[in-house]
């Protein structure tokens, strides 16, 4: 039976009608976004899955200094239920402090688990050095893990990282340029000029002549009011619209590693024809005893025998006609009994010749 391969395609835009999206899903506000956080602090109260690292001592030794405990130099702490982390979060946009946030921890030495550990008081900083939040808490891990004394051990998903939910207090806010100018600047997603006319269009259409006019393939800039709560209803009412976003660019996506391929609506290929055989090598070994006759002498021996057989494998040829759609496409290579793989090297295969109309994305 001949593979089929149609459900190794995603059919991207299968009808001619497109679908109107919300502003606010297909753009960004330009000045909103959200900003990166990290931090390094000590998990404590693991059961003896801590590391052994030399800067967890030397953390947990400065900590121990600032609660008035002095340790003597060199002295090893032998630790097991504490382990040094890294610490990541994100800062929404127009975060106030005493909010809370979200908070990855994950360990940064050896240690086998965070399960059961609490983080100790942590900050959390910006790109330029400033302490935005403070975290602490106790740790949710998704992962375990169990080792046997032979050495045997299974592991399930990453013990090793950890989330404390709300485990962060904002504690700086950072500006952003919602309320300056006499302007808003949406953003749009992806990039394409026949959306970001669009958009425009449908600003205008509702607010009046030169309420909005698109700056570039990404960029519209609408006119806003200065107040800021009169702001906030007007980017209300205007992310709420609907517009009806351009078609993709024609493109064939392959996932080399999945078999996965993407096939655009768009796609069209230039009258070629196209065959694509498979030649199959099959090597055999077996194992003789070679007897010699009774009257001849010698020893019995066992001699390796070996069968090459090559199978071709005689598909048919087929053509596209010029223009030939998405369908037509599929159909011929589901007619041929092409695998993914060998639909992959078809694909490449017309897009050297010139015959494919299309972007070739390879990942």
């Amino acid at each position: 039976m001949k593979p089929i391969i149609t459900l190794c395609f995603v059919l991207l835009f299968q009808t001619s009608v497109s679908v109107a999206e919300r502003i606010k899903d297909i753009t960004t506000v330009a000045g909103v976004r959200s900003n990166q956080l990290v931090g390094y602090g000590l998990v404590v109260g693991l059961d003896g899955s801590g590391d052994k690292s030399p800067f967890t001592n030397q953390t947990f030794i400065n900590m121990m200094n600032e609660f008035g405990i002095s340790i003597p130099p060199g002295t090893d702490p032998k630790l097991k239920n504490i382990a040094a982390v890294s610490l990541t979060s994100k800062l929404p946009p127009f975060a106030k402090p005493g909010q809370s946030i979200d908070v990855t921890v994950s360990s940064i030495g050896n240690a086998k688990s965070l399960r059961g550990g609490t983080l100790l008081f942590a900050p959390l900083r910006g790109a330029d050095g400033q302490v935005y939040a403070v975290a602490q808490g106790n740790l949710v891990v998704g992962g375990f893990g169990a080792e046997g004394a032979d050495g045997s051990k299974i592991t399930v998903n990453v013990p090793s990282v950890g989330r404390i939910p709300n485990g962060a207090t904002v504690e700086r806010s950072v500006a952003n340029a919602f309320s300056r100018g006499d302007s808003l600047i949406l953003n749009l997603n992806s990039p394409d000029f026949t959306t970001a006319k669009r958009l425009s269009d449908r600003i205008n259409q509702l607010l009046g002549p030169s309420t909005a006019y698109a700056v570039d393939a990404t960029s519209v800039r609408v006119s806003a009011p200065r107040d800021p709560s009169q702001r906030v209803s007007f980017l209300s009412m205007v992310e709420n619209l609907d517009v009806q976003p351009g078609e993709a660019t024609a493109k064939v996506i392959i996932n080399s590693r999945t078999g996965t391929i993407v096939i655009g609506k768009h796609v069209k290929i230039d009258p070629v024809a196209v065959t694509h055989g498979s030649l199959t090598v099959t090597v055999k070994e077996e194992l003789e005893v070679n007897q010699p006759g009774a009257l001849a002498g010698g020893d019995t021996a066992i001699v390796p025998k070996t069968d090459v057989n090559i199978d071709e494998e005689g598909n048919p040829m087929f053509v596209f006609d010029p223009g030939v759609s998405l369908d037509e496409i599929v159909k011929a290579v589901n007619e041929v009994g092409a695998a993914p793989g060998d639909l992959m090297a078809i694909l490449e295969a017309l897009k050297q010749a010139g015959a494919l109309n299309a972007e070739l994305i390879v990942i």
